[in-house]
């Protein structure tokens, strides 16, 4: 695909994917499960049907800004007009004291950002579980992205309803031998409080051969977090690129969210050009609401 030039060459492929989507064009053949590798062929799938306005609002992964201070971070969120932000513990570490963390917090807050959550935050052992709600609940953070190992679930269960914090467990993709998909996720928190549920990064999902927009559908009653991106091929060799410039049908997923009636925050969180992100972040950013403009 060539380069993308402009405010206005978005809108044109935008409208033109959604367009070719609700026109049923092929789509990649993947499954709806999980689990198997993406098939290199192309197969036809018609497109979702989204319904009425979309409910979730755009956010940003601060690991996308993981070269720059939370200064920075904050200024270069608001340049690209995100208003809701996820934070790594490079810009607020975990150890953190408490006055630390709701310094911090407040630093976000007076530039007029919504501090919605954390992560991904990595679990391992019972005390990084209880350091990560209060680390969250000092910050006023509502989501932790997070990783639990599976023996953890039962704390991070009794966890959510001390602190009625959610926890979206972040896939990992192909490589990852915890939590390679959502469907991995699901199957051992289906029968958990309703507060440990997913984050669904799409990047990760294509690449080990699941189709984002249905495990959206699939598994929405328990989506409380997404990781958008775009990826240059449906298996393990994909590599981060510009949202748009992929395999990814970006229309579709943002269908599949409004019909599940999504109501939290789509984060960008974009993995290349860790030394200069913004350019290919507001392309990002800029494609994902040309987008939106057309459902």
């Amino acid at each position: 695909m060539k380069p993308v030039q402009g405010r206005r060459e978005f809108l044109q492929i935008a409208a033109a994917g959604a367009a070719t989507a609700l026109a049923g064009s092929p789509a990649l053949g993947l499954e709806r499960g999980g689990g198997r590798e993406a098939k290199a062929e192309v197969l036809s799938a018609p497109p979702v049907a989204g319904r009425g306005e979309p409910k979730f609002e755009l956010g940003l992964a601060s690991y996308t800004l993981r070269k720059f201070d939370l200064a920075k971070t904050i200024e270069l969120t608001k340049r690209v007009g995100l208003k809701h932000i996820a934070l790594k513990d490079m810009h607020l570490p975990l150890t953190s004291s408490r006055d630390q963390i709701q310094a911090a917090a407040a630093q976000v807050k007076e530039a007029s950002l919504d501090l919605y959550g954390c992560g991904v935050v990595y679990m391992k052992n019972e005390d990084e579980v209880s350091r990560a709600f209060e680390y969250a609940k000092a910050a006023g953070m509502r989501v932790i992205i997070g990783v639990p190992q599976y023996e953890l679930l039962p704390l991070v269960d009794k966890m959510v309803r001390e602190y009625d914090i959610k926890l979206a467990i972040h896939n990992h993709g192909p490589g990852d031998e915890t939590y390679p998909l959502p469907s991995t996720a699901y199957e051992k928190i289906k029968d958990l409080d309703k507060r440990i549920g997913l984050c669904n990064d799409i990047g990760h999902t294509i690449r080990a051969g699941m189709d984002p927009a249905a495990s959206i559908l699939e598994f929405g009653d328990r989506l409380h977090d997404v990781h958008i991106k775009d990826v240059s091929a449906a298996d393990p060799s994909g590599v981060e690129i510009e949202i748009g410039r992929g395999v990814i049908d970006i229309p579709n997923v943002m269908r599949a969210l409004i019909e599940i009636n999504y109501a939290g925050i789509v984060s960008f969180e974009y993995e290349k050009d860790a030394d200069d992100p913004v350019p290919g972040l507001a392309e990002s950013v800029g494609y994902a609401r040309g987008v939106l403009a057309t459902l």
